[in-house]
């Protein structure tokens, strides 16, 4: 039975990482609402859980497992993931101000963005960090770590407030610059005159855990400067710190301050159903939010108890059903970490502690994050039980890659091209087989002309966009020739009228951006709509001298490459949920970055091409048959994405990766990831050994990566990888 596409008329916003939004995600790739497109906007491509960042600063745990992986969830979740900070809500337009991109349209948003611990003391910003936000703690921490093991930093630490956080960070610093083999000197100061946030029974066995850990306790001590070496107090002795922390108090990020959220105390006021006050479109949880009617101190065990209420009613917002009301604990239970493999139970002012408690704690963290890194496995499209010859085992095959990994074959795509017969106008000098036709122009130079576009491998139409530009732009580059004009070739999934316009505005003014900076005119173009997202673009490009070709490459040419190799199997692990986040953003970020700096320096190339969908071995190959030169490869010089060695020895590949191998063997080390079909790929030069290391000092100046990766002889085209 056929079974209609449900057009997209909805957008959901979801401002932040926090615990409550990772599980609303979490939930929302078990079951998406038909109809409403997801988006999150989070700085950065994971989000630390809190319960475990005590025991990832004392050592216990790794980086990995102390981070909760966004991309992941997002791709799980089918959202997209914009990586930039939110600075601002315009709640008339419906409108969220991103760091670095044009406004993101909604209809319904949330917000769960924590808190800052950073402080308005002279000279914090410059000699401290905040506890919080977390990601930016842990990564300086583990900066100062090393810094004490080379002897380069004093293992001098002063920890600004004397709460449950506070004592917690400083009994796990100081066990971990213990373990790093070097004698800690450990502060904690506090305002007060004791330690605040738990009971007498706690506080006790707190200050006795502290003093057997030999930490300082100032009390009654308050902060006037901090400086690189010292925090001074007003009329006590200043306290010796090479690493200060922030942990007194929780305070609001400053920009909400700039928006017409109602606030209190600089955090967002929400009702019952956990919308704000006076706009039931918008929502916030977490630390962010405040909770006039259930007031509560700032924990994430609140955050991760309204996860569930959240979720029903953001999907209530968007379908017009009932709403749920949130209705937190009076009291729960304090896990308090004491920095060793130990921990502290507080509940109803008793306090139990030692090594059973931190096992316990440890099985509550490692559950809690089990649910967000092992995802459900999803169930493939059932096949229908009859079907005609032959499509049974292409459906049975690995899913089609976006990007170049779906482009066809070589095979097929040659025999299809094989009947084009350019050289019928005198005009065209250059047609099927270069990266770009070459027309030469009435009046003198030549014009080159491509065109490309791109199955969607990411949600976010802003990111796509720009990799397709950069891609597009490669043939021209690729041919030495200044970008000129473009057109676009849009295909935008089945949405409703609101959303073909937002849509198209975040795509056209990012391609605008794009092209603008390399000199070319977004002149217009085409636009459809179909089964998914497909973006493309027609570029022109002019010289004055003949451009560069594949075929003008010389005996003992080296073969320079300025970008790595691995994308096209790190985009097939993403859409298998098994590619580390981190690794997936970093290659994307380098994607999009276009390559006119990298073009200008190689412009006096033997010969050049960019490396896209036949990977490296196949654009090598093309080079030495069109040059009639063999290529040698040295394997070990060859640029790889973080994360893609490893995928690729695991046995994740494009879908196109098979078609790659049998268009261009190599002889020697069998490496699948020189088969690798790539997207907005490193262009790859033929040029003198001396013209490669003058180009190499270039790239560098100017903070490009280049790479040596090989040489070319005389021989029958072929290639060896050594």
């Amino acid at each position: 039975m056929f079974t209609p596409e449900v057009p997209l008329t909805q957008d959901l916003v979801l401002v932040g990482g926090g615990h409550a939004h990772a599980l609303v995600l979490r939930k929302w790739g078990m079951d998406p609402l038909p109809g409403a497109r997801l988006t999150v906007i989070n700085p950065g491509p994971t989000a630390p859980y809190t319960g475990m960042l005590p025991g990832h600063v004392a050592g216990h745990y790794s980086r990995d497992t102390l981070e909760i992986d966004l991309v992941r969830l997002c791709r799980f979740a089918g959202a997209r993931l914009v990586l930039a900070h939110a600075t601002d809500i315009d709640r008339t337009a419906r409108l969220i101000t991103v760091e670095g991109q044009g406004p993101i349209a909604y209809d319904v948003a949330s917000i769960d963005v924590g808190i800052t611990a950073k402080m308005s003391i002279p000279g914090f910003g410059e000699h401290a960090v905040g506890a919080k936000p977390l990601d930016v703690y842990a990564q300086r921490w583990r900066d100062f770590v090393s810094a004490t093991k080379d002897g380069s930093a004093d293992p001098t630490v002063a920890v600004i407030g004397g709460g449950v956080a506070g004592c917690e960070l400083a009994l796990a610093m100081s066990h971990a610059l213990r373990h790093a083999g070097v004698d800690p000197a450990v502060t904690v100061i506090e305002a007060g005159p004791r330690i605040s946030g738990v009971g007498d029974t706690a506080r006790r066995k707190l200050m006795k855990a502290m003093s057997q850990a030999d930490i300082a306790l100032r009390t009654d001590a308050k902060v006037t400067q901090i400086n690189a070496s010292q925090v001074v107090l007003k009329g006590q002795e200043p306290v010796q710190a090479a690493f200060t922390v922030g942990a007194a108090g929780a305070f609001p990020h400053g920009w909400l301050a700039d928006t017409d959220l109602p606030l209190i105390d600089g955090f967002i006021e929400t009702t019952p159903d956990l919308s704000i006050t006076g706009d039931a479109s918008v929502f916030a949880v977490g630390d962010c939010a405040a909770m006039p009617f259930a007031p509560r101190p700032k924990a994430g065990v609140f955050a991760v108890r309204a996860a569930p209420v959240l979720h029903h009613n953001l999907r209530a917002a968007l379908t017009g059903a009932p709403r749920k009301t949130f209705k937190p604990q009076k009291n729960y239970l304090k896990l308090i970490s004491l920095g060793g493999k130990s921990a502290m139970a507080e509940n109803f002012g008793f306090a139990f502690s030692g090594h059973l408690l931190w096992r316990w704690k440890d099985r509550i963290d490692r559950a809690f994050m089990d649910k967000l890194d092992h995802l459900p496995q999803m169930q493939p499209a059932k096949i229908p039980e009859t079907i005609a010859l032959g499509a049974r085992d292409i459906m049975q095959e690995k899913s089609l890659c976006g990007g170049c990994g779906a482009k066809v074959g070589a095979a097929p795509l040659a025999d299809a091209l094989s009947t084009l017969d350019s050289h019928k106008n005198p005009q065209v000098v250059t047609g099927v087989g270069d990266d770009a036709a070459v027309v030469k122009l009435p009046g003198g130079g030549f014009q080159v002309l491509s065109t490309d576009h791109l199955r969607a491998m990411v949600h976010d139409p802003v990111q796509m966009t720009r990799i397709a530009a950069v891609h597009a732009l490669g043939d021209v580059w690729a041919m030495g020739a200044a970008p000129q004009v473009a057109l676009s070739s849009l295909i935008l999934p089945r949405m409703s009228p609101p959303l073909q316009a937002r849509t198209l505005r975040e795509i056209t003014e990012t391609a605008r951006a794009v092209f603008y900076a390399a000199g070319a005119t977004l002149v217009g173009g085409h636009t459809t709509m179909g089964a998914e997202l497909t973006i493309g673009f027609t570029v022109t490009g002019t010289r004055d001298t003949m451009p560069i070709t594949i075929a003008g490459a010389q005996p003992d040419d080296v073969l320079l490459l300025t970008r790595p190799i691995g994308s096209g199997v790190m985009m097939a692990a993403h859409m298998e949920g098994t590619a580390k986040g981190r690794d997936v953003a970093r290659t994307l970020a380098i994607m999009q970055q276009p390559q006119s700096k990298q073009a200008e320096i190689l412009r006096d190339a033997h010969a050049m091409t960019d490396v896209t969908g036949f990977g490296l071995a196949g654009h090598v190959l093309a080079i030495c048959k069109a040059s009639g030169l063999c290529a040698t490869l040295r394997h070990a010089d060859i640029p790889i994405y973080d994360g893609a060695r490893a995928l690729s020895d695991a046995g994740v590949g494009s879908s196109l990766l098979q078609a790659n191998r049998d268009n261009a063997p190599t002889t020697g080390i069998d490496d699948p990831l020189i088969h690798d079909p790539q997207t907005a790929g490193g262009l790859l030069a033929a040029l003198p050994r001396t013209a490669a290391e003058r180009a190499l000092k270039q790239l560098e100046s100017k903070g490009l990566q280049g790479c040596i990766i090989g040489m070319l002889q005389d021989g029958a085209p072929s290639i060896t990888l050594k």
